[in-house]
């Protein structure tokens, strides 16, 4: 079995990816195998999980993967064809009966705003913008929020409203998503395009996982890639945003994208990083240092757009 044959025996959410990005099959085709994603496998136990008050797990947030907030990210993940009649209809059960106190009444000033409104920390934020504009809410407030917490640095920190300064990593890259699902959504945008070139600037300077000042490695982990990820940061996460917005590659790249080469198996595939803890409603996979569809997928279309060969 080829490594593309082992990775077309996966879930819908899973093929239409690789025949996009890998395969280069014909629009129709691709298109008609992301429509299964809410009709089968993980999108559509996803969706059947949705209670009738909009929610999933009873909570806008929490400190688990079960919540609205971290679904509806997966979901978008997953490929789920925002224009199809379950998405729109789970958007609108969303838009319906979550607000950000649901399950959670506190800080009063900010539970009671509808889901898409958002609530005040720019890594939740940018990934709210991510997940509504994708799904074809209006959005441009809460876009217009995170363009004016954008610090000196040219990222974001989700510590910004307790007196942070400086970016962080992980709150940048969820805030680019979001602006770059946004600019699609609206076909542009002079203003979100400047903002996400200075944030793209912001990781590249530090060659994804390096300290500007002392070029020392932030986080080793950071190597190791999981899937989900939900919002916290690895280069391999990185490198995909960098990929889908159409950022050139160049020598600030090179040094990871060697070392995702470097992580492939003997059979060609890519290996999963560690689970992070919290409980979830899917097991995608068989666990950590197993072979990864996802992280195969994903390390092999970042190697061919950084014009490394991935076979």
């Amino acid at each position: 079995m080829t490594i593309i044959d082992w990775l077309l025996d996966a879930d819908p959410s899973i093929r239409w990816q690789v025949m996009r990005n890998l395969t280069g099959a014909p629009a129709e085709a691709v298109a008609a195998e992301r429509a299964r994603v809410a009709a089968e496998g993980w999108g559509a136990q996803l969706l059947a999980l949705q209670a009738p008050d909009g929610s999933w797990g009873g909570f806008a947030w929490s400190h688990d993967w079960t919540d609205t907030f971290h679904v509806l990210d997966l979901l978008r993940r997953l490929g789920l064809d925002p224009a199809s009649e379950q998405a729109q209809r789970a958007i609108d059960r969303v838009r319906g009966g979550v607000t950000w106190g649901l399950g959670h009444p506190w800080q009063e000033a900010w539970s009671a705003n509808p889901f898409f409104a958002g609530e005040v920390e720019p890594c939740i934020n940018g990934n709210v913008v991510a997940t509504g504009a994708y799904f074809g809410v209006d959005v441009a407030p809460l876009v217009e929020r995170l363009l004016g917490e954008q610090l000196a640095d040219g990222g974001w920190n989700c510590d910004v409203e307790r007196g942070s300064t400086v970016s962080s990593m992980e709150t940048t890259l969820n805030v680019l998503e979001g602006l770059l699902e946004h600019e699609r959504a609206i076909g542009g945008s002079a203003a979100v395009a400047a903002a996400r070139a200075r944030g793209e600037a912001y990781l590249l300077e530090r060659r994804l996982f390096r300290r500007k000042s002392t070029g020392e490695v932030i986080n080793p982990d950071w190597l190791r890639s999981s899937f989900p990820h939900w919002y916290h940061y690895d280069v391999l996460r990185a490198l995909d945003y960098l990929r889908d917005a159409g950022v050139a590659a160049d020598e600030r790249v090179a040094e990871v994208l060697a070392a995702m080469e470097a992580l492939r198996d003997a059979h060609g595939r890519w290996p999963l990083g560690p689970t992070l803890p919290g409980d979830a409603h899917l097991l995608m996979e068989a666990g950590e240092g197993s072979p990864s569809r996802w992280n195969t997928l994903r390390a092999m279309r970042v190697l061919r757009w950084g014009g490394v060969d991935p076979g």
